[in-house]
Parts: structure tokens; C-alpha cells; sequence
């Protein structure tokens, strides 16, 4: 069976196919393949099963939603009622939601089959996927390469298919740098064009929900579904939606594309170049106008957003103490442990001469209380390294002395950028930039390197930034075997001129 798109899988059921024979599909696929490539973390089959037999009943009496037959796996960031929304961290493990977040919900009114939770970087902090309790998850074209991140196992899920498309989240580029590397559709829609009711935050002013798919089509049709107001959520933009799917069926005649000078110089892999530089040139004789542009305060962007992001991921993640809900250290072993420090101080305040009593004393005073040990031992216990290094910088950048240095300037700094992005949008539709400088790296390689690993978001970070939508679509594959993707950005809440050019260069 091959689907690579939902009208496929709508053309299986017109002719007769069961709904049931396409959720097997998966699962088989899922079962040959996911030992190796680590990409689901969790499957609930037998209730997609049960799912696919009522859906089959509104099919046959012609009820069924518009997903009807589209089978997906969910980025384990965001909720499900009854499941677990682990965020790929020891933190959640074990934690189960007790609602559907707006888009899920939104999903299932619409007869989509929820299949798989899939892998990520530890609660959306990574390029690589390889920051989970779960282990790294496998990039599908080469399983020595990773997928990309933090939304990699999404991505690969759609490449192995595992599901028909799935969902991620982007906080600087989780759903399009994976799906560059897996060679798969990734859209991340404008702030507040989907509702971020039930994703699980990592920064509440960056991040956003979006479909990855085999085809800008599908990203449409799940766009159409998902977006729209939520009185739940307070950032959710009253804006009118698009015709998305109509978008996709328009030709380049006309378009105007904007090509920044900042995002084609060093580091960019020259054969990535070459590729994109031969897409733009077939733009231009499908009538598409190129107009050259200037981003200047790009050069800051990855600085500013890692300084921003932090500093709300440090206020984020306060919540998680150990007392309300997720991992806990073991308190009994706590008390046990500073009952015995305490002991170990007095015995030796005893013992000691006038000099040191005065120190021991002050060590004794300075012993925290049991309530903030557990604080302490659950978030060193239950927290991986990655997001210790972000929940610190972010806290320092917030701290007395600090904050105007780093985060009052990185907010001006950020305000800059978006303006840089209104004055283009003044001039061009939309803008176009490779999605990552390279293709997929190896397994390990950046892992002891954490600014070369922030690098590999150099191109997507502004969107979130600014406020504004992007999509990846794939556009070939490098020497080294390895798909390349394509970004292009627009306006905000003008998420039909990125689904237009990208559905041309598919066509392409």
C-alpha cells in the first residue's frame, strides 16, 4: 500500500479499501521499523482500531468528517485526553492528561485517527533529537543521522511511514529544520493562528503547533482544521482564515520573492545553494519576480531569541517542584539525607576549635529546609542536562543586575527584526532562505558543542521572532544521500503565500 496523500487515502476508501486495512498499514510499518528508528514512543493502536471501525460506520453512512482515513502521530508535547505527555522527559514520565488540547480536539471532530505519541528533544529543547529519556530517534534515510529537532521524531514518522502526517510544535524552527532533514513538508503557521491550548510550553511567546506532511496540500488541509480562534487561549489571533488548500493550486506567475542577502553567505553548504539558487531561476520563467532584500539585524537573531527563549523557559518550567504533579525525588531519602548532614556538622561543631566553630555554624544555618531539598533534588533528578543549561541561562539573563543587560536588549533587539520582516513584506509576498546550513549530521557529533548545535537554527529562528509563518519543503537530495529543504517565510497570517510557493516548487 502507498499513500502519499490524503486524496490517496480518500481514492483507497472510494474504491472499497477498509479503514481498518489502512490503520494495519501503519502499524506493520511501525512494527518493521521502529526498533531500529526509535521514533514512537508510545502507540495506541487497539483504540485506533476501535476508532477506525466507528469512523467506517459514518463512511458508509456518508457522516464522516473531512480527516476521515487520515492516520497521524502526535509531537509527545502535546495532550491528549487519557494519554501520557511525557515531553520526552523523566520530569513526565509517567504524568497523564486530563484533557484534549484545541488542536487534538480539533482532529478528532474531524475523524483523524490518533495512532502514535512520537520521540522529541527533552520538553522541545534541541535540534537533534537526541536530548530524550526515550534515546535519540534515527533519521529514516540514514539511521547514523539524526532527524533534526526538536520535532524529529514527527518528521520521521512521516518519512517512514509510520503516519500519513503528524504533528509538531516550533519554538525556533522544531518542525521545518527536522523536516529539512527527514525530506518532508513542516509548517509553522503565525503566532496565534493555531491555539497552543494543551502544548505543554517551553517559550509561550515563540512557540507554535503545525502540521508535517508528504505534501504542501495536506499541510493545507490540516492547517484548515487546526487554525482559528480559541477563547482558551489568550495569545489566539482573532484573524480571518484563507483558503489554504485554494492557495496551493495557484501557479508563480507573478510572485513576488524576496532574497535576503544575509541568509546566502558563509556557512551555508554551497551545494544547498546551488540547489535553491536553481529553484529560484526556475521561479523566474514561471513568472515569479525576485527582488533582492536586506534583513540587517539577522546577524543577531540567534543570540537574541537563545537569551529570550531561556528566560521563559526558566519561568516555564518553575512549576514543575515535585509537590503538584510529574517526578518526585524520594522525600523519605531526602529527609534522610540532610537529617545526616546536619548530624555530620553538629558532630564536628563539637569537636572543633573557636576558630572553625564560627564556619560550622554558618554551614549549619545555611542547610535548606527539607521542602526546598525536594525542590532541588527533583528538578536535578528529573531534568536532563540541556534543559538544566537553558532553565540556568535563562534564570541568569532574568537576574538583579542582569536583566536590562541581556534580556531588555535582546526584547529591543527582537522588535528590530520584526521590523526588518514588515519592511520586506512591504516589498515581496514572500521570502526565501535555505531551512538549515547543512544537511542531517551525524548521531553525537554537536552533542558536547551546544552553540554549533543552536547554529543549525540560524535560518528559522526570526520567524519566531517576529511572529511570522514558514514552511519547509524539500527540493532534492545532497551527494551525500541526505534530503535539502527550502524555506519560505511570509507575512504574518499570511500563511496562503508560503503554501503557494511551496506548492510550486513541489510541482516543480
Amino acid at each position: 500500500m502507498e499513500l502519499n496523500s490524503i486524496a490517496d487515502a480518500r481514492r483507497q476508501i472510494s474504491d472499497g479499501m477498509p479503514l481498518e486495512d489502512i490503520v494495519r498499514h501503519y502499524i506493520s510499518q511501525t512494527d518493521k521499523k521502529n526498533t531500529s528508528l526509535n521514533i514512537v514512543v508510545r502507540d495506541y493502536r487497539d483504540q485506533a482500531l476501535e476508532k477506525a471501525d466507528q469512523i467506517q460506520r459514518k463512511l458508509n453512512n456518508g457522516t464522516a468528517g473531512k480527516l476521515a482515513g487520515v492516520v497521524m502521530g502526535i509531537k509527545d508535547v502535546i495532550s491528549e485526553q487519557g494519554k501520557v505527555v511525557s515531553c520526552s522527559s523523566r520530569m513526565l514520565e509517567n504524568f497523564q492528561s486530563v484533557y484534549n488540547a484545541t488542536v487534538i480536539q480539533r482532529l478528532l471532530d474531524e475523524d483523524a485517527i490518533l495512532l502514535s505519541r512520537l520521540n522529541m528533544d527533552e520538553f522541545a529543547m534541541g535540534s537533534s533529537t537526541e536530548n530524550s529519556i526515550y534515546g535519540p530517534t534515527r533519521n529514516p534515510h540514514n539511521p547514523q543521522r539524526v532527524t533534526g529537532g526538536s520535532s524529529g521524531g514527527s518528521a520521521a514518522a512521516v518519512a517512514a511511514d509510520f503516519a500519513l502526517a503528524t504533528l509538531g510544535s516550533d519554538t525556533g524552527g522544531s518542525i521545518r529544520q527536522p523536516a529539512s532533514f527527514c525530506g518532508v513538508v513542516g509548517l509553522k503557521p503565525s503566532y496565534g493562528r493555531v491555539s497552543r491550548y494543551g502544548l505543554v510550553a517551553y517559550a509561550s511567546s515563540f512557540d507554535s503547533i503545525g502540521p508535517l506532511s508528504k505534501t504542501v496540500e495536506d499541510a493545507a488541509e490540516l492547517l484548515s482544521v487546526i487554525a482559528g480562534r480559541d477563547k482558551r487561549d489568550g495569545s489566539s489571533a482573532f484573524e480571518p482564515l484563507s483558503d489554504y488548500l485554494q492557495a496551493t493550486r495557484k501557479n508563480a506567475q507573478g510572485l513576488r520573492i524576496g532574497v535576503p542577502e544575509e541568509y546566502f553567505s558563509d556557512g551555508l553548504d554551497p551545494l544547498i545553494h546551488q540547489m535553491i539558487s536553481a529553484r529560484l531561476q526556475q521561479f523566474e520563467a514561471d513568472g515569479a519576480v525576485l527582488v533582492p532584500i536586506q534583513l540587517p539585524h539577522t546577524r543577531y537573531a540567534v543570540a537574541t531569541y537563545y537569551i529570550l527563549a531561556t528566560a521563559e523557559a526558566s519561568s516555564n518550567l518553575a512549576r514543575f517542584d515535585g509537590v503538584r504533579y510529574g517526578y518526585r525525588a524520594d522525600s523519605k531519602k531526602v529527609r534522610e539525607n540532610l537529617k545526616a548532614e546536619e548530624k555530620q556538622l553538629a558532630d564536628a561543631f563539637k569537636q572543633a576549635d573557636d576558630v572553625h566553630k564560627a564556619s560550622l555554624k554558618a554551614q549549619l544555618e545555611s542547610l535548606d529546609s527539607p521542602l526546598i531539598r525536594l525542590y532541588k533534588q527533583t528538578r536535578s533528578e528529573g531534568f536532563g542536562n540541556e534543559v538544566k543549561r537553558r532553565i540556568m541561562l535563562g534564570t541568569y539573563v532574568l537576574s538583579a543586575g542582569y536583566y536590562d543587560a541581556y534580556y531588555g536588549k535582546a526584547q529591543r533587539i527582537r522588535r528590530l527584526i520584526r521590523q526588518d520582516f514588515d519592511q520586506a513584506f512591504q516589498k515581496v509576498d514572500v521570502i526565501v532562505s535555505p531551512t538549515a546550513p547543512t544537511t542531517a549530521f551525524p548521531l553525537g557529533e554537536n552533542q558536547d558543542d551546544p552553540v554549533k548545535m543552536y547554529l543549525n537554527d540560524i535560518y528559522t529562528i526570526s520567524a519566531n521572532m517576529a511572529g511570522i509563518c514558514g514552511i519547509s519543503v524539500p527540493i532534492g537530495f545532497h551527494t551525500d544521500g541526505l534530503p535539502v529543504g527550502m524555506q519560505f517565510m511570509g507575512a504574518a497570517f499570511k500563511e496562503d503565500d508560503i503554501l503557494r510557493a511551496a506548492a510550486v516548487t513541489q510541482r516543480q
